[in-house]
């Protein structure tokens, strides 16, 4: 099952309701305030106050073309959020989508540059409407949003509907004259507006009955609707009004009190069943309630309450009002605080049948399911990831807390996006964590390409070598094969690699891995640029970044050596040096200091070239990263190469052995790859710890180096290790 990537009810205008007011003085004053140029529209105000259906009316009284967003908790994750920018204007800007999903790995400001560019290049007016947008709290989110309403085209209305103010500099928009406020005090009903919905004709309310209503409310539509549903009940209307009140919490009391208390038991007892559920259709209400009538009874609760609210235009998806939600699940936890439990269960159940994986997910977590929260999470990492998740993953883990130390696919999903993120130290904890809890073996194939990618951000190639040649391990995740292949690339064993890296691509493209498949041909272009083919190591690193830019990762820290090999295998100047830059950026993303070292030799490489004023200090960089490096592979040979191409290196590169190597000195060269110091190696052998300094003078010698890092590197060369 994979998530998808667009909820159609959340991209869709809430359909009017069956008994619906168009509010003309209040859609009049937005259209003269938008023409005026004050295109950012701000309605705030509390629950029940009327903002989703003003808005939706004044949509419906214009020209416009919109998009429509209703946010939810998990809308906090920029890459979600922004998909679903993109989505809601998909039929309103058609080049919307493609154009946010080709910059989406650039980050939040990036398509907010290429949203501002779409819509401005479109002839009519666009709007763009989020509404609960109070349910953000992510501080990207809000810049990005902000950055927006700054940027707007003239062509562009952006409307927020909240109940609470953005953190955004409101002032500036005010002074700028583009913005365009509505409050509690602007959506209040007047005497004619409040007549009509409370159908005083109908129900016998007379002028002066309707205008004390209207006071007690206070104009506020959730309690004057309220009132209406109470008064088709009531025998004694001159009693009701007089008793009638309308503020937010007598309202819901009052709600809970007398319109809950007039519903058969039967009835009653289903909306608090479905009060659980944000969105709901007839099926997902019959798995709820073991019913099976769900359709029928939900068209007929909507045709008669104005809170329930449709969320398309078919009449499938349903919600309450926020305040007649919050009055049944207040009443559920006190009649039956276990039986929540138990329909946010099978409500998860149903979610996860249908592939609404982020729905599952919440269920399962408010159900206190959480191994099958955690299970889900786990299965699902990858499609997560792949469509920009990361944010969402993480935050499913910090929900998760504890369980990531008793969970070993949680654990494993934990270390994996510690690694990718820069964060090594987290990501061996939860790798030690997944190894004592695989017991087995299901994730064996994981654990072992992150051991291994560890040793390589560790920089000990020789430790990373060592566990790829291990046991071969059944291979359930195309991750598995790009590490195998790819540290043997860094350990300069091109040849044993291919097979790995050709299996890593068939198995991403089956998958589909987007990662891998972007990552893999960077490991193929390493090799070929190391034995001297130029320009297939230019083409697969070049096919590896239009990959990423497609699938919205061009940003990941991983991807910075495709950028590097361009820039040794590019024969434009100005594009190398572009390129190198760009490599050690995203390089320094997360410091892996097999990858930093040769991001960095390739940028000092380009750099001397171009006499750039930073060559020295790239190079001294790299210099530095090599001297605390156990084992740092062709990396440390490129950067010796470098070295000594532009007069930095101690000694010049010797071609070729110097002189044949002795059985002795190869059983202590065989010790060099490894952390033992020489003292221990000697121990190792039973000879003093002279005649190990002696034979290692005389490998450093044989093999033209001057160092251990050397010797190992340039002894793998030569098929000796």
């Amino acid at each position: 099952m994979a998530p998808r990537p667009v909820t159609s009810t959340k991209v869709a205008a809430p359909r009017p309701p069956v008994r619906y007011l168009s509010r003309r003085r209040l859609i009049e004053q937005i259209d003269r305030s938008v023409d005026a140029g004050r295109g950012v529209l701000l309605v705030s105000a509390p629950a029940g106050a009327g903002k989703s259906t003003l808005v939706n009316g004044w949509l419906a009284a214009g020209e416009r073309r919109f998009g429509w967003l209703q946010i939810d908790e998990g809308d906090d994750d920029p890459q979600r959020f922004w998909s679903y920018v993109a989505a809601a204007l998909g039929e309103a800007v058609p080049t919307l989508p493609g154009a946010v999903a080709a910059v989406a790995g650039d980050g939040p400001r990036a398509i907010v540059g290429a949203t501002v560019n779409e819509i401005d290049a479109v002839d009519e007016h666009v709007a763009l409407v989020i509404d609960d947008y109070h349910l953000i709290s992510n501080p990207d989110v809000h810049a990005s949003v902000e950055q927006l309403a700054t940027l707007r085209p003239a062509n562009l209305a952006v409307v927020l509907s909240t109940r609470v103010d953005p953190p955004f500099r409101l002032g500036r928009l005010r002074v700028r004259d583009q913005l365009t406020e509505l409050r509690a005090e602007d959506l209040r009903f007047d005497a004619d507006e409040a007549a009509w919905l409370l159908d005083a004709d109908t129900v016998g309310l007379d002028v002066e009955s309707v205008d004390r209503l209207r006071q007690r409310t206070e104009g506020w539509a959730a309690g004057l609707v309220l009132a209406g549903l109470s008064l088709r009940n009531s025998d004694d209307i001159d009693g009701f009004v007089s008793s009638f009140h309308g503020d937010d919490q007598l309202v819901a009391d009052y709600l809970s009190e007398e319109f809950l208390d007039s519903l058969e038991d039967d009835e009653r007892d289903r909306l608090l069943d479905v009060s659980i559920l944000e969105r709901m259709s007839g099926p997902l209400i019959d798995e709820v309630t073991g019913r099976d009538d769900g359709t029928t009874w939900l068209r007929s609760l909507a045709g008669t309450n104005q809170l329930v609210i449709a969320l398309d235009r078919t009449g499938t998806w349903f919600r309450f009002h926020h305040l007649l939600r919050d009055v049944l699940r207040d009443e559920l936890e006190q009649r039956a605080p276990e039986r929540r439990a138990e329909l946010h269960a099978a409500a998860g159940r149903w979610c996860e049948a249908s592939g609404e994986l982020l729905d599952a997910v919440e269920h399962y977590l408010a159900a206190d399911r959480r191994v099958e929260a955690a299970d889900l999470v786990t299965n699902h990492a990858t499609e997560l990831l792949n469509v920009g998740r990361t944010y969402t993953v993480k935050r499913y883990l910090d929900r998760l807390g504890d369980l990531v130390d008793r969970h070993g696919g949680l654990a494993i999903v934990h270390g994996w996006v510690s690694f990718v993120t820069g964060r090594f130290f987290e990501a061996e904890t939860s790798l030690a964590t997944a190894t004592s809890l695989d017991i087995e073996g299901a994730n064996a194939d994981l654990i072992q390409s992150l051991s291994a990618m560890i040793q390589l951000a560790k920089g000990d190639v020789a430790a990373g070598l060592a566990i790829v040649q291990g046991p071969t391990l059944p291979i359930q995740d195309p991750g598995g094969p790009m590490v195998l292949g790819g540290v043997r690339v860094w350990a300069g064993r091109f040849d044993e690699a291919r097979p790995f890296l050709d299996t890593a691509k068939e198995m991403a493209a089956a998958h589909p891995d987007h990662f891998v498949a972007a990552v893999t041909p960077i490991f193929e272009a390493i090799a070929e640029i190391e034995v001297g083919r130029l320009a297939a190591a230019r083409d697969l690193a070049r096919s590896s970044i239009t990959f990423a830019d497609e699938h919205r990762i061009s940003e990941a820290p991983q991807m910075a050596l495709a950028h590097s090999v361009i820039a040794r295998a590019t024969t434009d100047s100005d594009e190398a040096m572009v390129a190198a830059l760009r490599g050690v950026q995203l390089a320094r993303r997360a410091p892996e200091n097999v990858m930093l070292t040769y991001a960095l030799a390739s940028a000092a490489d380009v750099a001397f070239v171009r006499s750039h004023p930073d060559a020295e200090s790239l190079l001294s960089e790299a210099r530095a990263i090599v001297d605390r490096c156990v084992d740092p592979g062709i990396a440390g040979r490129y950067l010796r190469q470098v070295e000594a191409r532009h007069g930095r290196a101690d000694r010049p590169l010797a071609e070729g052995l110097v002189e044949e190597i002795s059985e002795r000195e190869l059983s202590v060269l065989r010790y060099l790859p490894s952390k033992l110091s020489q003292r221990e190696i000697a121990g190792e052998l039973y000879v003093s710890l002279n005649t190990v300094k002696t034979h290692c003078k005389a490998i450093y010698r044989k093999l033209g180096v001057d160092s251990r890092q050397a010797a190992v590197q340039t002894a793998r060369d030569h098929g000796l290790l």
